[in-house]
C-alpha cells in the first residue's frame, strides 16, 4: 500500500523556466499592495534584471539597467515606482510624482498596461501622454491629476510649456528605451524636460536602454546622481532560445524566397523587418495578393490604425506584420514564432532590437535574414557587433515561389513607385546603363535642339509663351538686379 502511494506522488518537482533567477519577489521588503499585483500577474521568481534592479533601485539609488526587451525591465522599474510611490507621507493631486518616459506611443501604452495590471492594488492614478490621440482630453485628464505620467517627450513638453504639467512633484523619474530616444531624434527634447524637473539629488532616476552608448553616458553624467550601472548582456540574450539563420539573395530573388520561407514554415505569428515606409507598403501589398494575411505597420500611420493593426496581432486575427524599425518599437507581442529581416538593419544595433520580438520570456523562436548586394555591406559590422557569425543556409530552386500578384500601387505616391522602379532597374540589369552609353556618343548640336524641341512638345507650352510670361513677372523699368535677371551686376559696375 505504500509503494501504491508513493508511485502517485512526482518523483521531481517541475523546474522553473531557464531564464527565471533563484530569487523571489518575496525576498524583498514589498508593500503588501505591490506583492498581491505581482501573485495576479503570476509573477514569481525575478529575470535577472529584475534580480539585480530590485535591491539597489528600492534603496533609493539611481540605476542604469542594460537590458533587451522581453527581459523583465518594466516590471523592475515598476515595482520601484510603485514601493516609493506608497511611502510617501503626502501625495498631491494635482501634482504627479512619478514620470515614465518612452520613446515611441506604442512603448507607451504598453507601459500602462502594465501599470494597470501590477498597480491594481495600489490605488495609484496613472496617465497616459502621447501625440495621436485627443490634445484636450490629455490635458484634462493633466489638470484633475495623476500620480504616474507616462509620456513620449513631444506631448508633455508642449503640456510643459503651456503651465499644464507641472514637474514640481516629481519624485521617481524613469527612462525606457533611452537609445531609441537618441536615435529619434529627441536629445534636445530630453535635456529640456530633464533640466525642468527638480534636481536629480532631490529625485530617483533609473534609466533603461538595450545598448549604453556615449550619449546614454553622457546623459546620466548630467543628469542622475552617479548611477549603478547594471547590465545584462544583449549576446547571451540573442542567442538563447533565437535560431539565427541568413541566405544571401538578389533583390530580385527576395520576394520569391519569402514567398517560399512562408510556405515552408511552420509559424504562428511572423514579424517581417523592412528599412523604408515603402517597403513596408510594397511587401504587405505583395503578400496579401498572394493569398498571405499580411499588414504594415509605418511611422505615419494615424494613431488608431496603428493601435488597431498591434490589437490584431496580439490576438492572433493577423499572421503577419511588416514593419519599420521605428514603428515596431514598443510592440510587445507573445508568441512571435519568426522574425524575418527582409532588408538587414543599416544600424547593427537595430538587429538585437528585431529579434528580441520572438523567443521572448525563455520561449524559443527563428530569426531569418536575406542580405542582398544593397544591405550585404551591413552584414559585417552586424557580425562583428554579435561576436559570431550568422549561419548561412543556401536555398535550394524549390524555396523560390512565383510572385503571382502583379503590379502592386502603393499609397506612398512617388516613394512607393521609385521603390517599385528600383526593383524593375535590379530586373532589368545591366540594359540601363547600355542606352546611358549610346546616348552619351551623341554630341551633335542639332541632336541637343531636337531634345529641347522635343521637351517643348511634350509639355504643349510654346517657347515665345513661356518668355512672354517672364517679361510679365518684371515690367519695363523694374527688372531683376544680378547677371541672370538682365540688370546691372556688380562686376559690370567694376568694368564702368
Amino acid at each position: 500500500m505504500d509503494n501504491g502511494c508513493e508511485s502517485q506522488i512526482p518523483t521531481k518537482r517541475a523546474e522553473k523556466p531557464a531564464f527565471l533567477t533563484r530569487t523571489t519577489f518575496n525576498e524583498f521588503d514589498l508593500p503588501p499592495e505591490v506583492l498581491a499585483g505581482l501573485n495576479d500577474a503570476g509573477f514569481t521568481y525575478c529575470t535577472p534584471i529584475q534580480a539585480q534592479v530590485l535591491p539597489i533601485s528600492l534603496t533609493g539609488q539611481d540605476v542604469v539597467g542594460q537590458a533587451q526587451t522581453g527581459t523583465g525591465k518594466t516590471a523592475a522599474f515598476l515595482v520601484t515606482v510603485f514601493t516609493r510611490l506608497l511611502a510617501l507621507q503626502e501625495r498631491r493631486v494635482d501634482r504627479p510624482s512619478a514620470l515614465i518616459i518612452a520613446p515611441t506611443r506604442e512603448l507607451a501604452l504598453q507601459i500602462y498596461k502594465d501599470v494597470e495590471i501590477l498597480g491594481r492594488h495600489t490605488g495609484l492614478s496613472p496617465a497616459q501622454v502621447v501625440g495621436g490621440i485627443d490634445y484636450l482630453k490629455q490635458a484634462e485628464v493633466l489638470r484633475r491629476g495623476a500620480d504616474i505620467i507616462i509620456c513620449t517627450p513631444g506631448r508633455i513638453i508642449d503640456y510643459l510649456k503651456q503651465g499644464i504639467f507641472k514637474t514640481s512633484g516629481i519624485k521617481v523619474l524613469v527612462i525606457d528605451e533611452a537609445d531609441r530616444l537618441f536615435d529619434l531624434g529627441f536629445t534636445k527634447d530630453m535635456r529640456y524636460l530633464l533640466r525642468k524637473l527638480p534636481h536629480y539629488e532631490k529625485r530617483q532616476s533609473m534609466l533603461f536602454s538595450a545598448t549604453i552608448s556615449y550619449r546614454v553616458i553622457e546623459l546620466t553624467y548630467d543628469y542622475m546622481n552617479l548611477p549603478e550601472i547594471i547590465s545584462i548582456t544583449p549576446e547571451k540574450i540573442t542567442v538563447e532560445g533565437v535560431e539565427q539563420s541568413l541566405f544571401h539573395v538578389g533583390c530580385h530573388e527576395k520576394l520569391p524566397l519569402l514567398l517560399g520561407l512562408l510556405r515552408r514554415e511552420s509559424w504562428g505569428k511572423v514579424l517581417i523587418f523592412v528599412n523604408t515606409k515603402a517597403g513596408v507598403e510594397w511587401i504587405s501589398q505583395k503578400l496579401k495578393r498572394n493569398g498571405w494575411p499580411a499588414d504594415g505597420i509605418t511611422g505615419d500611420l494615424p494613431q488608431r490604425k496603428r493601435l488597431r493593426l498591434m490589437e490584431r496581432f496580439k490576438d492572433g486575427s493577423l499572421k503577419i506584420l511588416v514593419a519599420t524599425d521605428v514603428a515596431s518599437r514598443g510592440l510587445h507581442v507573445e508568441d512571435v514564432s519568426h522574425v524575418i529581416n527582409y532588408d538587414l538593419p543599416q544600424d547593427v544595433e537595430n538587429y538585437i532590437h528585431r529579434i528580441g520580438r520572438t523567443a521572448r520570456a525563455g520561449k524559443t523562436g527563428r530569426a531569418i535574414s536575406l542580405a542582398c548586394e544593397d544591405y550585404v555591406y551591413h552584414l559585417e559590422p552586424l557580425e562583428e557587433m554579435l561576436g559570431y557569425n550568422i549561419p548561412v543556409a543556401w536555398p535550394e530552386n524549390d524555396l523560390f515561389v512565383e510572385d503571382k500578384s502583379g503590379h502592386v500601387s502603393t499609397r506612398l505616391g512617388k516613394r512607393g513607385e521609385r521603390f517599385q522602379d528600383k526593383q524593375k532597374r535590379i530586373k532589368m540589369g545591366g540594359a540601363l546603363r547600355k542606352i546611358r552609353k549610346k546616348t552619351a556618343g551623341s554630341s551633335k548640336p542639332s541632336d541637343v535642339l531636337g531634345s529641347a524641341q522635343g521637351s517643348e512638345a511634350n509639355s504643349g507650352t510654346p517657347i515665345s509663351k513661356v518668355e512672354s510670361r517672364k517679361k510679365k513677372r518684371y515690367p519695363r523699368g523694374k527688372k531683376r538686379s544680378g547677371a541672370h535677371g538682365g540688370g546691372t551686376s556688380r562686376q559690370d559696375k567694376k568694368g564702368d
